[in-house]
């Protein structure tokens, strides 16, 4: 079984690389930002705080979440409707970092994502994927870069998508994020200790890419 756990701070690049990963050695993608931003998406739509942890507890065991795969690409679908674009607006983004900081969420998302992990050869990016969702995966990396490098990275993105965003803000939201998601008491962002370490401040996707594929394919 092959399971590559990448892990690191928001706008990293460790989504990027671990769709190509999958695609390079033709195994599955399982996007995990996703299903928090779905459970972030799905308190809005509640009218719950994402901080709210006895409000979220109450409905997280029995929440309408389904990941499924077309055309290659991850489909998140909440409440049988794909929210696949709706969950990607920064708004969300911010809700994911809070509500995954839940216990309760962080064990459900888990619990789900190990089931998939057993019975499929895939790669995961996260937080928490090599030291806590998947502790004995063979292939850890920690995917980081500079905050300012990883908002400049996201402001494009966003401009792409045709979603306005002040670069500054988005800056101190990047910060922001990296001290709420390695501050959080249950399962933080953290390096595991057999994780090789990848700073992509100054490296392409491409070279990102091939680093880790010389490393997996050498063991």
């Amino acid at each position: 079984m092959i399971n590559i756990a990448l892990d690191g701070p928001a706008g990293s690049g460790k989504s990027t690389v671990a769709k190509i990963l999958s695609k390079e050695l033709d195994i599955l993608y399982l996007d995990t930002g996703a299903m928090y931003r779905a459970c972030g998406l799905k308190c809005v739509k509640m009218g719950v705080s994402v901080k709210d942890e006895i409000a979220v507890s109450a409905f997280i065991n029995d929440i309408n979440l389904k990941i499924e795969y077309k055309n290659g690409a991850q489909v998140t679908i909440l409440d049988d409707e794909d929210v696949s674009t709706a969950i990607r607006r920064p708004e969300v983004s911010m809700l994911a970092s809070d509500v995954s900081a839940l216990k309760c969420v962080r064990l459900k998302m888990v619990e789900m994502q190990r089931k998939i992990a057993e019975a499929l050869d895939c790669v995961l990016d996260g937080r928490d994927i090599g030291s806590f969702v998947l502790p004995n995966a063979k292939y850890k990396y920690f995917v980081t870069a500079d905050s300012k490098v990883r908002a400049e990275r996201r402001y494009k993105e966003l401009i792409e998508r045709g979603t306005p965003v002040e670069f500054d803000a988005l800056h101190e939201e990047i910060k922001q994020r990296d001290y709420n998601d390695s501050h959080r008491d249950f399962a933080p962002l953290k390096q595991a200790e057999d994780a090789v370490v990848v700073d992509t401040s100054n490296m392409s996707i491409e070279e990102v890419v091939n680093f880790i594929l010389t490393d997996v394919r050498s063991r």
